[in-house]
């Protein structure tokens, strides 16, 4: 009978009491102690080591192997999910599972049995504060009831300086929930949003992807009351989607969908103060013009852009108006082409070479310039999804809270200052904001090609925590968490 690992002498170790406790513990990382038989384990190892017999000798090897069952099934857990991520419908390359034998061996000898397994989590210091932040809304929503159960405003939107029937608690609710200072002014009497109350709302309204205009209505009522287990399940499924997430060897590029936001790193560590960062628009919520979650090397930077029109887009929105009045192309400053290339020959238009668009046989594509739908850059990463970032003609719409315009490609605020940033290592760097301005405003259809690819990674997340010690939740925009959730429940 081989040697237990988890026992000496018939009594477990004190790696084997750690590993107890972690497992109890599961929860503190989204995790689910009973998955891994916490409770039943605890019991059978103080049931097995009252005494000493043959029988007992081999319920210690079943418990042995059990132990190591379960250690292995919590290590592979934390250290690349739950389920695949292809499972849940997300185009991204499954983590590779633990060396079973050498995390065992490691594990039964570790001297910190807790900090051997946290070494198997994500590396990155805002997973860290997502977990710190789990612990303290478990305990804010075991109070709920009371917290975000407010009365419905009378009015569609109740402005400052307006009663509300439900003043009070909200103003417990924002001040447990740390919008509101916990010595802050007492309020009037009157039952009114006043200032001081407009100033948590406006700042609660800014960490849930709200409007942050300080006032009541509908959106930010809906809000505040969502229940707080709610919120605690946003932050377990992001820190599972957060152990999908590839590691990298090179400063990436993150898209985090819900947030409408992108991330460049300029190292490896995920802190903001290295980072340039911006607003994006990415896909409708229509399921066929959503935004893929998925990874890709972005190679080129294309500066004047043509707009190659998909196919799609031309079939479902532009044929008809086409067909309808040709000058629609001219005032669009659209053209139909025949061939590939770049300098593919130009067709003007007519009866016979509209309908050689409208079957295929021309395509369409939008000149450069100030119309052009994809702004001044693109930046390609070849994908299976055809998405790109890209500039905007419609730079109004960065000023809308929710952001899902594109039909998939991801269009970003400032294609000046990450062209910047994507091409500061290439041609010896001379792609100064100097240059990149008078390339933005150069010749059509230039291409440049970044010197070493970089990694993409469109994620989707509806927590996230942030190193001012704040967390911010998004909307289910395409209702991943949803689908995410009846996964794990099966």
């Amino acid at each position: 009978m081989a040697t237990p690992r988890w026992f000496r002498a018939g009594q477990p170790t004190p790696q084997a009491l750690a590993l107890l406790a972690q497992l109890s513990a599961a929860g503190e990382h989204g995790l689910v102690a009973s998955d891994y038989d916490a409770a039943g384990l605890a019991q059978r190892v103080a049931d097995a080591t009252r005494s000493t017999g043959i029988s007992d000798a081999m319920r210690l090897a079943q418990l042995d192997h059990a132990l190591d069952a379960a250690a292995l099934h919590f290590g592979n857990d934390l250290h690349r999910g739950r389920i695949p991520p292809r499972t849940a419908g997300l185009a991204l390359p499954p983590r590779p599972s633990l060396d079973e034998r050498a995390f065992l061996a490691s594990l039964a000898a570790s001297a910190d049995i807790a900090a051997t397994l946290r070494a198997l989590e994500p590396d990155f210091l805002h997973y860290r504060l997502l977990e710190q932040w789990l612990q303290r809304y478990r305990e804010l929503a075991s109070r709920d009831a009371p917290l975000t159960q407010l009365p419905a405003p009378r009015a569609r939107t109740v402005h400052v300086g307006e009663p509300y029937v439900g003043a009070v608690a909200l103003r417990a609710l924002l001040t447990a929930l740390g919008d509101l200072p916990a010595n802050a002014a007492p309020p009037g009497v009157d039952g009114r949003i006043d200032a001081q109350l407009s100033a948590a709302l406006a700042h609660y309204q800014e960490r849930h992807g709200l409007a942050p205009d300080g006032e009541l209505g509908r959106r930010t009522y809906d809000s505040l009351t969502t229940p707080l287990a709610r919120r605690v399940r946003q932050i377990e499924l992001t820190l599972e989607r957060w152990r999908w997430v590839p590691a990298f060897d090179r400063p990436p590029i993150i898209i985090n969908i819900p947030q409408f936001r992108l991330f460049a790193f300029r190292g490896l560590q995920d802190r903001a103060a290295d980072m340039l960062q911006m607003p994006v628009i990415v896909g409708q919520s229509f399921r066929e013009k959503r935004t893929p979650v998925f990874v890709a090397e972005l190679q080129q930077v294309v500066f004047r852009p043509y707009w190659d029109v998909p196919r799609s887009i031309l079939r479902n929105e532009l044929l008809a108006p086409i067909l309808k009045d040709w000058t629609y192309l001219e005032r669009n400053d659209m053209e139909m082409v025949r061939g590939p290339r770049d300098d593919s020959p130009v067709v003007p238009p007519s009866a016979e070479s509209v309908a050689e668009l409208a079957e295929g046989r021309l395509r369409l594509r939008q000149r450069a310039g100030a119309k052009n739908a994809l702004g001044p850059v693109k930046f390609v990463f070849p994908n299976d999804f055809g998405v790109y970032l890209h500039g905007t003609s419609a730079q109004r719409l960065f000023a809308e809270s929710r952001r899902d315009f594109s039909h998939g490609c991801i269009r970003v605020s400032d294609p000046a200052a990450l062209a910047v940033h994507v091409l500061r290592n290439t041609d010896g760097g001379r792609w100064t904001p100097a240059a990149v301005d008078a390339a933005m405003n150069g010749a059509p259809n230039q291409r440049v090609r970044v010197v070493q690819p970089i990694p993409v990674m469109v994620l989707y997340g509806t927590a996230l925590a942030t190193e001012d010690g704040r967390i911010l939740f998004f909307d289910d925009l395409y209702g991943h968490d949803r689908r995410l959730e009846q996964l794990l429940a099966h």
